[in-house]
């Protein structure tokens, strides 16, 4: 099925209700209906390209461009408008896109007008008029509805082709997993142009005709103020996002009181932050996992099986296994190993990088996850690390996220990372970075002591080093890569 069509219907048949609240105004079904295929008939008139770009805010904007890229046949390429200018030209450049949509207060932000045949730019769309009359098509599964470009954690950003069967099954396994229905009300800040900002915030709640609540900057006190207007009973954000709602000053419990679900994704949940919004706000924190690659949500710990640090178990139609980094066998629960999946979720592929597609799938198709996990005996997942950040310390395997719990346990420690130095004789040592929360000192013995007493010796840091704040993706990420050149 397109993916387009549900949130199509949904429109249709309520064209009164409002669906999305964003920072400059409501939209209802008929208004995005509207606005959609008049944008549909913009990018007809000028795209000849196969794929149409978007550098949209956070907002009810980007669906309605999403919606116009699809309902005029496109491949849409929502980009991250965090990177460098010559970052932004390769992704445009890479997948052939002509037309970029956009509005003008995003341009002055990224500073310069990226090179692209036309520059489509909401302002001068003329909304009001009346949209030629189509029938949208129907694609098949294998269409290629968006790629979403990684932030390129080695190289060149590579763009994730994800198809219309790939999100929509995606949007179905969340649904038959987690009850979401017309009744919710869904706040989020998360970037559209991340899997997780588009299909958990975008593409699902829109699916079932949940309302939307967006806010195109994370302003910790923002936040909640809408959750006091709105009292939404979802909220989806990563773990950044939690830690910094706790140290709102004037934040209380009954401001949180509505949420029925608080999910967390994107990285892992360090337990400091579960358990303080829980003493703080008596809201339960559930964390999910998932990669752009699988569209991208394959687990989450649903509210009625709560278990700390676990991502939960699989969604509906998604296979996943534990293998021997070493031999590629099946390992039994309890056993830490590379993370594999299979599932109508999983993207077909990296565009024009038949090389790197190949090395991401086994000899028998699963997906080469890169991530350190194990299941418990009732099949929950724990992830532990990233097989590339692993260290290996005098010939013990070392994952940075265990340092990071420790140290964000810490009262003093906002947040933590830890990347591997050179050492001649064991090889790794562990080097740790913290941001301190406001106020408090940074001392590194007391830090280290703190270290000494959870982990193993040969986990602890060789050094803490301070940092005013930590380097991070557009999806607050701490960004180990970037802490490595400060070694």
């Amino acid at each position: 099925m397109s993916v387009h069509w549900p949130i199509l219907k949904r429109w249709f048949s309520h064209p009164f209700r409002t669906a999305i609240v964003d920072d400059r105004r409501e939209w209802n079904g008929l208004s995005l209906l509207v606005a959609s295929f008049v944008l549909a008939d913009e990018i007809e008139r000028t795209c000849r390209s196969k794929a149409v770009a978007l550098m949209l805010p956070t907002s009810g904007l980007t669906p309605i461009a999403a919606m116009a890229g699809w309902i005029a046949g496109k491949t849409v390429v929502p980009l991250n408008y965090l990177l460098k200018p010559e970052e932004l030209q390769f992704v445009l450049d890479d997948c052939g896109a002509d037309t970029l949509i956009t509005v003008q207060p995003m341009l002055e932000f990224v500073g310069q007008a990226p090179r692209v045949n036309r520059l489509l730019k909401l302002e001068d769309v003329n909304f009001k008029r009346v949209p030629e009359p189509r029938w949208p098509p129907s694609p098949p599964d294998d269409d290629l509805a968006v790629l979403l470009y990684t932030s390129g954690t080695s190289g060149r950003p590579k763009g994730v082709m994800l198809t219309h069967g790939n999100l929509s099954a995606n949007v179905r396994q969340v649904l038959d997993h987690i009850p979401f229905d017309h009744t919710y009300v869904v706040l989020g800040v998360l970037p559209q142009f991340h899997s997780f900002g588009l299909t958990a915030l975008t593409l699902m709640p829109l699916s079932v005709g949940a309302k939307l609540v967006y806010t195109a900057r994370f302003v910790p006190p923002k936040i909640v103020k809408l959750m006091r207007e709105h009292r939404p009973n979802a909220f989806i954000a990563i773990p950044s996002m939690y830690n910094a709602l706790l140290h709102v000053r004037d934040a209380a419990p009954d401001d949180f009181s509505s949420l029925q679900i608080a999910v967390s994704g994107g990285e892992p949940l360090p337990g400091a932050v579960t358990q303080g919004f829980y003493d703080r706000f008596k809201v339960r924190i559930n964390e999910g996992y998932g990669l752009t690659e699988t569209s991208p949500v394959t687990n989450w710990c649903r509210p009625w099986e709560y278990r700390p640090g676990s991502v939960g178990k699989p969604l509906p139609r998604l296979r996943q296994r534990i293998v021997d980094l070493e031999t590629g066998a099946t390992l039994p629960p309890g056993r830490e190993g590379e993370i594999r999946m299979m599932g109508p979720n999983v993207m077909p592929g990296y565009f024009n990088r038949p090389e790197e597609t190949a090395a991401a799938f086994d000899a028998e198709g699963w997906f080469r996850t890169g991530d350190i996990g194990r299941f418990d005996s009732d099949g929950y997942l724990y992830i532990t690390g990233r097989h590339k950040e692993m260290l290996i310390v005098a010939g013990e395997n070392v994952f940075p996220r265990e340092i990071e719990e420790v140290l964000n346990a810490h009262p003093d420690v906002k947040d933590s990372g830890v990347v591997g130095m050179h050492d001649p004789l064991r090889g790794e040592l562990p080097l740790a970075f913290v941001e301190m929360k406001e106020e408090r000192p940074f001392d590194q013995a007391a830090l280290l002591k703190h270290c000494r007493e959870s982990l193993a010796g040969y986990k602890v840091p060789r050094e803490i080093r301070r940092l005013e704040g930590m380097p991070r993706s557009p999806t607050g990420k701490v960004l180990r890569r970037e802490l490595k050149k400060l070694i």
